[in-house]
């Protein structure tokens, strides 16, 4: 069976490699046409340099970035609007064209709730992609955003509750509010532990996380046998988005 292809949706540039860099790099090394679209930060910053390195890490092609300002980080992208202030349906537009265009199979995003950090660009985000994931298979609907495409399934990257303890040991002391999902919402759980190295790799890509504290730094300074039992799993929600069931919107 031919593995499906797949467009991720982030926040920030290191949020795909935190939240599903495993599953990226699992499809892409099966062949799958893999890509990432990110809500923030421009074109022409460091943190695009970054994020661009790595998804070549990760086998998920050229950055895909809608270039608006991130919530907390105006220098993100001068000039724009913060994501969370930009109007919902130019923003559901600019991500139908990409959906259109690349024709994904599966498309995973955040969780309502935003991950483990409930940042509001995460919040936003699964807004966004939950609403475009919807109008991108109706013709009516930006009809000057290329032709009608409906993806099959749509997944949550979460965290469940079970799971909280072992990342609470470390994100608790930074003050972090935890949020997770009850164990029986998930329904997918995925073994990437074939693809940590290159997980930990594109996490650390992101330097200018790293070098100011943030949770990529974490990563950075745990040893491999903490790498491997935070990392090695990843968690999802799945909402079947076409009304016939088909083993092409089943992560592998």
């Amino acid at each position: 069976m031919t593995t499906p292809s797949l467009l991720a949706v982030f926040a920030h540039p290191d949020d795909e490699s935190l939240s599903a860099g495993g599953v990226l790099a699992r499809h892409a090394a099966a062949g799958a046409p893999v890509t990432v679209v990110t809500a923030t930060w421009a074109p022409d910053t460091g943190r695009a340099a970054e994020l661009a390195e790595a998804l070549g890490i990760l086998g998920a092609g050229a950055p895909r970035l809608l270039g608006h300002a991130d919530a907390r980080v105006p220098r993100s992208a001068p000039g724009r609007a913060r994501f969370c202030d930009a109007p919902l349906d130019r923003t559901v537009g600019e991500l139908v064209a990409h959906l259109r265009e690349f024709r994904p199979e599966i498309v995973v995003t955040h969780d309502a709730y935003g991950g483990l950090t409930g940042h509001p660009d995460h919040v936003h985000t699964h807004r966004v992609t939950t609403l475009a994931v919807r109008a991108a298979g109706l013709e009516r609907l930006y009809p000057d955003a290329g032709e009608p495409w409906q993806p099959g399934a749509l997944y949550l990257a979460t965290h469940p509750h079970s799971a909280v303890r072992a990342w609470g040991g470390h994100l608790a002391p930074r003050g972090r509010t935890m949020r997770s999902v009850p164990d029986e919402w998930i329904t997918a759980t995925v073994d990437v532990g074939p693809w940590l190295e290159q997980k930990v790799a594109a996490v650390l890509a992101h330097r200018t996380e790293v070098e100011r504290g943030a949770v990529p730094a974490l990563i950075a300074g745990l040893p491999a046998s903490d790498r491997a039992r935070l990392l090695s799993t990843e968690w999802y929600i799945r909402h079947d988005l076409s009304s016939v069931a088909s083993p092409r919107t089943e992560l592998t």
